[in-house]
């Protein structure tokens, strides 16, 4: 992430409450591995992971809206401890329409991390939305933040450390590992 950011982005950041990710694409790399008996592996990264946990720390919540529905997804869900787990969505609109009236949020307290087409309808109405930097070019064209890092690569953790830096949170946070 760019140490010095655009006012408009970090005031973006400063006001959201809820960080909404995609899962392929975005927590993996997009691809989907297939063992002979039809069953799906995918690769998370411990980064992305880790600051998902921290960002929860500090915080604000993160929900999960996908279109697959696979055990491995639900098991990473479950392990970092998301809340709101939307799977097997094919309309990400409604599904968001949904977790706004169960969180109480506004759209400008969510952020929205995508990749593809899929996502443009909660994309183009959240407060914040951010593209992977592997992200299709029409949804990088609709994003205010598009990430240095690739989908399944440590994007997710840019996005969560510029969400704790333009909230004040990060360097407190940060700071409890050197005790």
């Amino acid at each position: 992430m760019s140490p010095t950011l655009p006012d408009h982005i970090v005031q973006r950041a400063a006001a959201i409450r809820l960080l909404i990710l995609d899962i392929d694409g975005v927590l993996t790399d997009g691809r989907l591995l297939m063992g002979a008996n039809g069953e799906v592996f995918k690769a998370f990264h411990t980064l992305d992971g880790h600051g998902i946990k921290m960002l929860q720390q500090s915080g604000v919540d993160v929900a999960v809206i996908t279109a697959r529905n696979d055990s491995a997804v639900s098991a990473r869900v479950q392990q970092l401890g998301i809340q709101y787990y939307f799977h097997g969505v094919h309309d990400k609109r409604a599904a968001y329409t949904q977790l706004r009236e169960q969180t109480g949020l506004t759209e400008h307290q969510c952020a929205f991390v995508g990749d593809d087409v899929i996502d443009l309808p909660v994309l183009v109405r959240c407060g914040l939305p951010v593209a992977v930097a592997n992200a299709h070019d029409f949804v990088k064209q609709h994003a205010v933040y598009t990430t240095q890092a690739v989908g399944g690569a440590g994007a997710v953790r840019e996005v969560c450390d510029l969400l704790m830096r333009s909230q004040g949170t990060l360097d407190a946070l940060l700071q409890e590992y050197l005790k």
